[in-house]
């Protein structure tokens, strides 16, 4: 029998084959969890003009460096400023202009005085003057208070590299310097199959012998997670004709990568490995880990290929070992994934395959602990929905007795 391929050197393999997507035009609206796919310069000067970081009163600095509560310094009081005013008239000493935040600073300005340190207790309306004159209680210094042309970001600069992920901080960003559209990194579109006799979808009535088939839509928000597009497509009979009809089907779509669900063991209906020596290439068959040894993966006409195993928890964690770093390369993403040590509560067992067991974690007493969600048989689809993580047990173990340490793979962030 030939020997079961190491799980890291299949990740290597897969990795090696995987290449970024070229890149599409966004608009910004649109563009949040995308990757861009160039580095973004600004165009302009942040903020483009010397503004007010306050509310209160442009003057010049040298006329507060005698002020206080018991001897105010009075001023003028000549301009009225709002944001987006463009003042045209030169602040002289002995002069203030009443100044909102944001607007610009006006030529001979030095300082702007928050309108809580003045005379002033009132807030600008609509439509109603300034005093003639304000009194400044406190002195400040050369540039208080004023935010500097290009102090946050210089013409020029580099403010997002390739590879960024827009989130709503960069989305604001992007705005501020007037970028509407720029390009990202495609997508990966991928064509979801299954094919099984005892398949039915959700919509339909169950009937003697038959099951629900999970897997594809599990497969379709595992997709939608890690930045790919999902396409179901219907689930095929147990005949070469309808397999062979569906894989052209895929292939007509043009997607970036296929994922088949079932028919990759060596049952008597296992008729997809006849398929996919008609239409591709498969490098390997077999992987040495529980649960999800009966893995295929290839190129159906240079269209990367994955025939993940039926069960649902191999298929589930087949995806997080394999596919999900696949699907992160190509998306230009960096594969944001935890492994920490966690301490078992209970004993765990293995068949000496590289071992993925469910499990619940916690935190107790500064440690983390491990309890396994209960069956760990591949298809025990609840033992996934209650697990935190994924105990990894070397290859060639088969007992982790409680109290030992294990790495744990992240399904969900650690509470």
């Amino acid at each position: 029998m030939p020997q079961l391929l190491n799980v890291d050197a299949a990740l290597a393999q897969i990795l090696a084959d995987m290449q970024p997507l070229g890149s599409e035009s966004v608009a910004l609206a649109e563009s949040l969890g995308r990757v861009i796919a160039t580095d973004i310069a600004a165009p302009l000067d942040l903020p483009p003009f010397d503004n007010s970081a306050m509310d209160g009163y442009a003057i010049h600095h040298a006329d507060s460096l005698s002020a206080s509560p018991q001897q105010p310094a009075t001023l003028h009081v000549t301009q009225d400023i709002s944001a987006g005013d463009s003042p045209t008239d030169t602040l002289q000493p002995g002069q203030a202009a009443r100044i909102m935040t944001g607007a610009p600073i006006p030529v001979g300005c030095s300082a702007v005085a928050p309108v809580e340190d003045t005379d002033d207790n009132w807030r600008k309306a609509s439509g109603t003057a300034p005093p003639e004159e304000v009194r400044i209680y406190s002195r400040y210094g050369y540039g208080a208070n004023i935010r500097r042309k290009g102090e946050n970001i210089a013409f020029g600069a580099t403010i997002m590299g390739a590879g960024t992920i827009i989130q709503p901080a960069e989305m604001g960003m992007l705005a501020a310097i007037g970028c509407a559209r720029f390009e990202v990194l495609r997508k990966p579109k991928v064509v979801i199959l299954g094919s099984g006799d005892e398949l039915v979808d959700v919509h339909e009535t169950l009937s003697a012998g038959k099951i629900r088939d999970t897997n594809s839509y599990t497969l379709a928000g595992l997709i939608r997670q890690a930045g790919g597009i999902p396409i179901r497509l219907p689930i095929a009979r147990d005949k070469l004709s309808e397999i062979r009809a569906l894989y052209s089907r895929a292939l007509g779509i043009n997607p970036d990568m296929i994922i088949s669900s079932a028919g990759v063991s060596v049952g008597a209906a296992d008729l997809v490995r006849e398929v996919m020596d008609e239409l591709g290439d498969i490098d390997f068959w077999r992987i040495n880990m529980r649960p999800g040894k009966p893995l295929a993966y290839g190129a159906l006409q240079g269209i990367p290929f994955f025939g993940l195993p039926g069960n649902p928890v191999s298929t589930m964690v087949t995806f997080e070992v394999l596919v999900r770093p696949a699907l992160a390369k190509l998306a230009g993403r960096a594969l944001r994934r935890r492994t920490i040590q966690a301490t078992t509560a209970d004993d765990l067992r293995s068949d000496g395959r590289r071992s993925y067991n469910r499990v619940r974690l916690s935190r107790e007493g500064g440690a983390v602990v491990a309890r396994s969600t209960g069956s760990q048989s591949s298809g025990a689809l609840m033992s996934m929905l209650l697990a935190d993580g994924l105990a990894i047990i070397p290859e060639g173990q088969r007992f982790v007795p409680a109290g030992s340490e294990l790495p744990v793979l992240l399904l969900r962030p650690l509470e």
